[in-house]
């Protein structure tokens, strides 16, 4: 009886819905990226020589990587029926062999041995080698699978390619379709949009100094679509680079680079596209603003790099990037910020910071370290008195604040304003004991921004300061008059 021909199958963006090559690269860039970026310079044009050098520098978890689910099922549904199952790709045979044992495939696997790289005709080439002119069948997904669908006996083609599939049916191929390819709203929820609702705070200093001028609006909102766009390019890296704490992770491992939804690579031409039209944007709106929100870009990339694994210097750095957005209000609409409102901010950010992990530890299964952070359960009495201590400080902070002469020549009645320090620090609480007991969203401004409750005291905070200043007055003083 003949043995059935082996099913040789491509793995990247076939057999996995991820590229290895971009996966190493941005576990390597993680891990060290002063070696990761050398090697990619250096070997730009040795594609061979890079993957190995990446390889040795990532340490890559294939076990995690995200497999396409009908090649999978086509894998095991050929294991049944005896024939091998052989992954051929242009990735480093290093990983290929090591994604084969993952799944129970063949060990007889063909890769790229940091010498040639074996992709397209080299591919097919050593196919024919091992098994013969039409010896075997080849599911692929790209172009470059061409050369080795035409010496297959059978094609497999993930995704939709009309005019590739009707040359080889013309040529007579037989050929099987298998989904493939990605979706722009998985795209569009990996750029995080619900995130933008962060930016309402470069309204803030708007407010604190009452200008209310339309002029002064549109400047702020073209500010907040600068940094809106300025934050999914952040978004993008910080997901490549934790594509395996991702996967660890017990909700995020559906994020769409971490699923596999979209592409490593779509994500990387968005990443530039987008940070792109931030600081083009900011330096139409003027060079205070573009330094602002280049700084914001640099410190994010460096929180994404390094930093958020620092116990205390992330909450920090989170609690930076929060007060940019502030900075930023004042740049984008020229108007003045207090020193007191950024001595305010700060530690209420601080507080923030502190239960975006206590969420997270609170949500944990067990007490070993998050995936990607410098903390664990056991770290969450020490959180909450860091808590503690931001909440005090604002509340300290802004009754100062009261007192000042910049207080006296804004709000006509100052006792009101030390009312309103009760609704903060309710809202602070509140924040406080829903991160702490994992009762809201792992992001608390996002969180914030959806919190009724929360919005009622913010809300009752921002009368109570327009009634202050006698802003509500004058505005129905005139409707009065009219």
């Amino acid at each position: 009886m003949t043995s059935p021909k082996p099913l040789v199958l491509d793995v990247d963006g076939t057999f996995l819905n991820t590229d290895m090559l971009f996966e190493c690269f941005w576990a390597g860039l993680g891990k060290d990226p002063i070696r990761t970026i050398g090697a990619s310079f250096r070997n730009l044009l040795h594609p061979a020589v890079l993957k190995r050098e990446l390889v040795e520098i990532a340490d890559l978890r294939t076990d995690l990587l995200p497999v396409h689910p009908e090649i999978k099922k086509l894998a095991e549904e050929g294991r049944a029926a005896g024939r091998d199952v052989i992954l051929a790709s242009a990735s480093d045979i290093r990983l290929v062999g090591q994604l084969a044992a993952d799944h129970g495939l063949s060990d007889q696997v063909i890769g790229s041995d940091g010498q040639s790289n074996l992709k397209g005709s080299a591919k097919a080439d050593a196919l024919v080698e091992r098994y013969g002119e039409g010896g075997f069948d080849y599911a692929g997904n790209e172009r470059v699978d061409v050369p080795i669908w035409e010496r297959a006996e059978n094609a497999l083609m993930v995704g939709q390619h009309a005019s590739i599939r009707r040359d080889l049916v013309a040529k007579g191929k037989n050929v099987s379709q298998f989904s493939g390819g990605w979706k722009a709203r998985d795209l569009l929820r990996a750029l995080r949009p619900h995130q933008y609702v962060k930016n309402v705070l470069l309204l803030l200093p708007m407010l604190a100094a009452h200008d209310f001028t339309p002029s002064t609006l549109l400047l702020v909102v073209l500010g907040m679509a600068a940094f809106s766009a300025a934050a999914s390019s952040i978004y993008i890296v910080n997901d490549l680079l934790d594509l395996e704490a991702d996967r660890l992770h017990a909700t995020k491992h559906r994020r769409p680079f971490a699923s596999g939804a979209v592409p490593i690579r779509v994500g990387m031409i968005a990443c530039v596209l987008l940070g792109a039209f931030a600081l083009g944007l900011g330096a139409f709106l003027g060079a205070a603003f573009f330094i602002v929100v280049a700084s914001y870009m640099v410190l994010s990339l460096a929180y994404s790099l390094r930093l958020k694994r620092m116990r205390w210097i992330d909450i920090s750095t989170l609690a930076t990037l929060y007060t940019l957005r502030v900075v930023a209000g004042a740049a984008a609409g020229q108007v003045d910020v207090s020193g007191f409102m950024l001595v305010f901010i700060f530690p209420v950010f601080i507080t923030l910071g502190c239960v975006k992990r206590l969420t997270e530890l609170t949500l944990a299964t067990n007490d070993d370290p998050l995936p990607g952070r410098g903390y664990g359960r056991p770290d969450r009495p020490d959180l909450l008195n860091m808590a503690w201590v931001g909440t005090v400080g604002a509340l300290a902070i802004f009754f100062l604040y009261t007192l000042s002469d910049q207080a006296a020549a804004l709000y006509q009645t100052r006792w009101i304003l030390w009312v309103a320090m009760l609704p903060i620090a309710m809202w602070l609480v509140r924040m406080l004991r829903l991160g702490y007991f994992g009762k809201q969203d792992y992001d608390p401004i996002v969180f914030a921004m959806r919190d009724k409750r929360g919005i009622g005291l913010l809300l009752l905070t921002l009368s109570m300061m327009f009634y202050a200043a006698g802003i509500w007055q004058d505005w129905f003083g005139m409707t009065g008059a009219q």
